[in-house]
């Protein structure tokens, strides 16, 4: 006899929180990037909009490339998942602090714009990263 093969339903899928995350965490830093714009562009112009866009740029980025980057790995082993992980992290950490020590000595964007708009991307994207998996369904066991 032979097995009729079903679909395998979303909620099978291992990487099903993940992408949820990513879906989620996007929308929220795009939100808080389109509201960030608007503010600081209509209070400081030009200088406000580029510490809004070097803000979410750091912000952002920083969070959701560890998404992408379990999301990437997740058909491998754990060890190379860690090992992606974690050198990822280290790499982000150096490019912030080489980002922030180029851009110390520049007047172009409004610094508080860039620091509120930071804060604010990483908060929002990690909350709405958080409510993506928490809400979404998975299958524990098999």
């Amino acid at each position: 006899m032979s097995q009729i093969e079903t679909p395998t339903a979303d909620f099978e899928d291992p990487r099903t929180p993940l992408r949820q995350a990513l879906k989620f965490g996007v929308m929220g830093w795009v939100a808080v990037t389109v509201v960030s714009l608007v503010l600081w562009g209509w209070l400081y112009e030009l200088p406000g909009i580029w510490g809004v866009v070097i803000g979410a740029a750091i912000g952002g980025g920083y969070v959701l490339l560890t998404v992408l980057s379990v999301l990437s790995t997740a058909n491998t082993s754990p060890n190379t998942t860690a090992a992606v992980i974690l050198g990822g992290w280290l790499i982000k950490v150096v490019l912030v602090l080489i980002i922030l020590m180029v851009l110390r000595g520049m007047g172009f964007f409004h610094q508080w714009a860039m620091l509120v708009t930071l804060i604010l991307s990483l908060l929002i994207v990690l909350v709405a990263e958080t409510w993506g998996v928490l809400t979404s369904r998975a299958l524990y066991v098999s």
